[in-house]
């Protein structure tokens, strides 16, 4: 006989497995949401390794770029190094070479102001020179002598220039003794101022003619003048004058010449 008592313990577990059941059934994913979720998975790892292998990509690029960078940095450096070597014999070379420079510059102070020293002493000795000698041209010389002091007292004028132009009036100088000339000036004859004609032998005599040769003579060198000749010299110093102004073929000419001067009057 088939009892109809219901156990509620029994029912109790049976209502715990089918609610176990159902929970079971309910949470387990079918085969199309598994293909879903290894496709979802697959693609985000593909995702990050394409991500990664850009961001690789990237630095390998920006890696190139500075090594290049470096190495044209490490040129540049060489490059450098080389110009600020070569910069710096160029200096060192400069250096000595104005070193040198203000060595002779210093020198040069020296030897100009022992060259001054020197140009006044022979400035002193062609002004005594020329007084000394026979007066012939006293303006053209005296000017020139003139002209040489203010030279030789000016301070912006090189000690160079200073030297050449005193060598230029020591050269005309010196060519006074193997020249011959005539030429007009006022002389004093006696007391007398007359207008006469000069000639010139060298450095040696002075003779002097009135423009209508009725007048004629000598600078006698001891006495420091002027002197009228006789008629003889007169005669033979129209000769010669007129043989230096090519007026008559040169022949021999016996002429008063006056003596010899000693070494301390030689001009």
């Amino acid at each position: 006989m088939i009892s109809h008592h219901h156990d509620p313990r029994r029912c109790g577990v049976l209502v715990a497995v089918a609610l176990l059941m159902a929970a079971a059934w309910t949470c387990t994913p079918t085969a199309a949401q598994t293909a879903a979720a290894v496709r979802d998975t697959v693609g985000g790892n593909l995702d990050v390794r394409l991500v990664t292998q850009q961001k690789m990509d990237a630095w390998a690029t920006e890696r190139d770029a500075l090594v290049r960078r470096y190495r044209q940095a490490e040129a540049r450096i060489d490059w450098l190094t080389g110009r600020r070597d070569a910069q710096a014999l160029r200096v060192k070379a400069l250096e000595s070479r104005v070193a040198e420079l203000e060595r002779r510059l210093r020198e040069a102070d020296r030897l100009e102001g022992s060259l001054q020293d020197t140009l006044q002493v022979i400035l002193d000795r062609l002004e005594a020179s020329v007084d000394r000698s026979l007066p012939f041209l006293p303006a053209e010389r005296a000017f020139r002598l003139q002209t040489l002091r203010e030279d030789m007292a000016r301070p912006d004028l090189a000690a160079a220039e200073k030297l050449r132009r005193l060598l230029e009036a020591l050269q005309v100088e010196t060519g006074y003794g193997s020249t011959v000339e005539v030429y007009q000036d006022r002389i004093t004859v006696d007391g007398e101022a007359v207008h006469a004609d000069i000639l010139r032998l060298g450095r040696v005599a002075l003779f002097w003619m009135t423009p209508d040769r009725k007048r004629g003579g000598v600078y006698d060198l001891g006495r420091a003048a002027w002197v009228e000749a006789d008629g003889g010299e007169r005669r033979r110093i129209g000769l010669a004058m007129d043989m230096a102004l090519r007026r008559r073929p040169v022949e021999l000419v016996d002429l008063p010449v006056g003596r010899i001067a000693g070494p301390e009057e030689t001009p």
